[in-house]
């Protein structure tokens, strides 16, 4: 039988097991630079940025796919102005061949900017299968969301895996980021408690300078400076170093239990760049096979 660290280090190489990874479309020279990292066959989140023209999101999204990965590109729907714009940008991705996989998310804007109100209204359009969508991942806030009640969160999650089933659509949800294994456990099993048995993806912030992390977690209203720093073992009165998700990862290893849990996968935010997570990630996961 294996040892408590021996069995710990086993859960952490197959919770690394089918990471994802996060990257805008300005990106894809970092993506080239960490083609030697990353797992054929790796699913790469392309972002939407507010400036971008309209053809960035397909065209990295086509060099994920011509580098062996998988493509899975955002869809912001109250950034939609009209039906025919969702249409041609599905349109563009298919022709990418980055059309199979997507993630819906309700987008920035208080006042959508054209008929989609929200992730919901995309999914319930039609239009997602109609372009040979077959995968949909939608979004999670184990801590919460700054802007949406917790009543109107836990509707929304399970009104879209609801329609994903009527609509023949296979999905995961992937979390926002967070600094406390707790927390993220502790919701999950209230997503499981609610019959929703997708796979979830965890949100992990991959390595990068503590003052950006610092920055990252007060723009989403991530827990505190205080328990970030106590999680993660590092001084807030120093933040001219790096942090990785080295705590977290076996924290969430340790308390993993798939019969309460259900499947559980990673989600890499690469606040530090894609090279810098995708080593991480490959060390960590050397490390703790050895």
């Amino acid at each position: 039988m294996d040892s408590p660290s021996a069995s710990s280090a086993s859960a952490v190489v197959r919770l690394l097991e089918d990471f994802s990874l996060e990257m805008t479309g300005k990106d894809v020279p970092q993506l080239e630079e960490a083609r030697d990292l990353i797992p054929a066959g790796t699913r790469i989140n392309v972002t939407f940025l507010g400036n971008e023209a309209p053809g960035t999101r397909p065209a990295a999204a086509r060099a994920v796919r011509r580098h062996g990965y998988t493509p899975v590109p955002h869809l912001s729907a109250r950034r939609l102005r009209s039906r025919s714009e969702l249409e041609e940008l599905l349109t563009a991705l298919r022709s990418a061949g980055a059309a199979d996989h997507v993630f819906v998310v309700g987008g920035d804007p208080t006042t959508p900017h054209g008929p989609y109100d929200d992730s919901l209204a995309l999914i319930r359009s039609g239009l997602l299968q109609e372009y040979g969508v077959r995968h949909v991942g939608i979004s999670g806030y184990p801590e919460g969301h700054p802007a949406i009640a917790g009543p109107l969160l836990w509707s929304a999650i399970e009104d879209k895996t609801a329609a994903l089933a009527r609509h023949g659509l296979s999905g995961d949800i992937i979390t926002q980021f967070g600094f406390d294994v707790a927390p993220v456990l502790t919701w999950v099993e209230a997503v499981r408690a609610r019959g929703i048995a997708v796979p979830i993806r965890v949100g992990v912030p991959g390595p990068a300078g503590i003052k950006r992390l610092m920055t990252y977690a007060t723009r989403f209203g991530v827990g505190t400076s205080a328990s970030i720093a106590k999680k993660y073992g590092f001084s807030i009165t120093n933040l001219m170093g790096t942090a990785g998700p080295d705590r977290f990862v076996r924290a969430l290893a340790d308390s993993y239990d798939p019969y309460r849990h259900g499947v559980l996968k990673l989600h890499f935010y690469t606040f530090g760049g894609i090279r810098a997570t995708s080593r991480w990630v490959t060390d960590f996961r050397t490390q703790e096979g050895n």
